[in-house]
């Protein structure tokens, strides 16, 4: 790896340039030619992130050093940081554009702009982390931001309450990552990510197995994991641009901070493991209540809950390359979703209404499963053959994601349903397999040299996936057999509970005093 100035710093200096002009010059309403100058700023950044992807691909990874000891900061850029900052950046930018029009006129305009662009750069620094010390002062910074953005409406109890829950959180993960630099600091003396890396390849003490812990339960408290996830539930009180960038962008920061740290995490099978439970029971309990809502903002939060978790269990398998792809994705859909929501209601008012719904008999389910994970198992025989094998954890993940088109498959077998929805329902299970497969050799082929491969599997680890695939098979059939009870009166009272998620949230709240933080002036 050589050393050098990573062309992607220059976007967040850029936003913070812009910031000092936010916050100093025009504060207030209608602040002039400030939206354009955010805008512009966010591009210019897009454009740093874009030379920075053009100075890897020739001259390699690279990085540039500050200081030195605890207090190291480390930029870097590689194939994982490139991706990442030119990923936020193009976010970034969408969102300031949005932005001007939606908070025009707001008597707090100025600080906004301000505020977006602080966190912003903010979150463009955080990807760009070569040092443990850069990853603490980022992730402080970020959730400083976005606090001051929760409660930009400070006159909505529901605001102070979300801001007040999401700064418990957050920081209780700072102080999280705090002690884990240090305890890697004792172990290793470096906080250097990439001499971690290599350390950790001969084994981990008991100090740094505290250390990666601690770490595991930083990026569990940052993507909103089971069973502290309520505040994401709440911050739609926030001006929509600050959804989008939260769910697009700051939320996939845990998940960054796995990928970031993957060979330090790999070395400990406890926090893999740990990882695998805490991953799939977010992930099916997010779906699952995700179902129930109506509001159609709410409904995204808590399918990013869900989609946070699907992706702590693709790290705890060891698929760090998905993991990565899966936060791209998720993180160019749930931006499009939030910025579009308004419409929504209207363009779903507009649709089409369809017939009535065929609904598959119990024999129809277990065909419909069995025939989509028969097309599976030889769609991932034929790509084993052209490509070479797959490791137990990428078929074990393929199945689960497969259940979820079974249901698909369920409609089209059911005794009402036509045979083109036959036909086009088959296709569809096939397509997601190929696409699988196929994503997959995509993200080895960009990002595998810069991961560790999936761990060898173990006892644990059989367990662990067997759990799996049993949880989510469960649960997609119980989503298929659902329309057949879905009128009993123990399903509807059912539903209320699920709904509301059980009412953790109120636990929650009640513990930390949410219901009088909402109710202070």
């Amino acid at each position: 790896m050589s050393s050098f100035m990573p062309l992607t710093l220059f976007a967040p200096i850029m936003l913070l340039t812009a910031v000092s002009v936010a916050l100093l010059v025009f504060p207030g309403r209608r602040p002039g030619v400030l939206p354009l100058l955010s805008e512009s700023a966010a591009l210019a950044a897009l454009a740093c992130a874009m030379a920075g992807v053009f100075q890897l691909l020739i001259h390699g990874s690279g990085q540039v050093s500050f200081l030195s000891g605890p207090l190291a900061i480390v930029i870097r850029l590689d194939a994982i940081s490139a991706t990442m900052t030119l990923l936020v950046a193009f976010i970034g930018w969408i969102v300031m554009r949005y932005a001007r029009t939606y908070v025009d006129g707001e008597e707090r305009e100025g600080i906004f702009h301000g505020l977006m662009l602080a966190t912003l750069a903010a979150v463009l620094l955080l990807v760009q982390a070569g040092s443990l010390a850069v990853l603490v002062l980022a992730f402080l910074a970020v959730g400083i931001g976005l606090r001051r953005l929760l409660l930009f409406y400070p006159e909505r109890a529901a605001a102070r309450r979300a801001a007040a829950k999401f700064a418990l959180v957050w920081h209780a993960g700072d102080v999280s990552l705090l002690l884990a630099t240090g305890l890697f600091f004792a172990a290793f003396g470096t906080g250097e990510i990439a001499s971690l890396a290599d350390a950790s390849a001969s084994g981990l003490t008991v100090t740094a197995h505290i250390g990666v812990a601690l770490l595991v339960l930083a990026a569990a408290l940052k993507t909103a994991a089971f069973p502290l996830h309520g505040w994401l539930t709440e911050v739609m009180e926030a001006p929509t641009p600050v959804s989008a960038l939260l769910h697009a962008g700051i939320i996939n920061a845990g998940g960054f901070l796995l990928i970031r740290t993957a060979d330090l995490v790999q070395a400990s099978p406890g926090a893999m493991a740990g990882l695998v439970m805490i991953g799939g029971l977010t992930a099916l309990f997010g779906a699952v209540v995700m179902l129930t809502q109506s509001a159609v903002k709410t409904a995204l939060a808590w399918s990013t809950i869900s989609q946070m978790g699907f992706m702590l269990l693709q790290c705890g398998l060891g698929l760090w390359a998905l993991a990565l792809l899966h936060i791209v994705a998720h993180s160019m859909y749930k931006a499009y979703a939030f910025l579009s929501s308004g419409g929504a209601v209207a363009a779903v008012a507009n649709l089409r209404r369809p017939g009535p719904i065929a609904v598959p008999s119990a024999a129809a389910v277990i065909k419909s499963f069995a025939l989509a994970l028969a097309l599976y198992g030889t769609i991932a025989l034929v790509f084993s053959l052209l490509a070479g094998p797959k490791s137990l954890q990428a078929l074990a993940l393929g199945t689960m994601l497969i259940f979820g088109v079974a249901y698909l498959v369920a409609q089209g077998l059911a005794d009402a349903a036509p045979a083109a929805l036959t036909r086009r329902t088959l296709s569809a299970a096939a397509v997601a397999a190929v696409a699988y497969f196929a994503f997959q050799r995509v993200a080895a082929g960009i990002w595998g040299h810069s991961l560790p491969a999936a761990p060898i599997v173990g006892p644990l680890e059989w367990a662990l996936i067997v759990l799996a695939i049993l949880s989510f098979g469960i649960v997609a059939v119980g989503q298929t057999l659902f329309p057949r009870w879905a009128h009993h009166p123990a399903a509807s009272g059912m539903r209320v509970h699920v709904a509301n998620g059980f009412y953790l949230n109120a636990v929650l709240d009640r513990l930390i005093g949410g219901y009088r933080v909402a109710k202070s002036n």
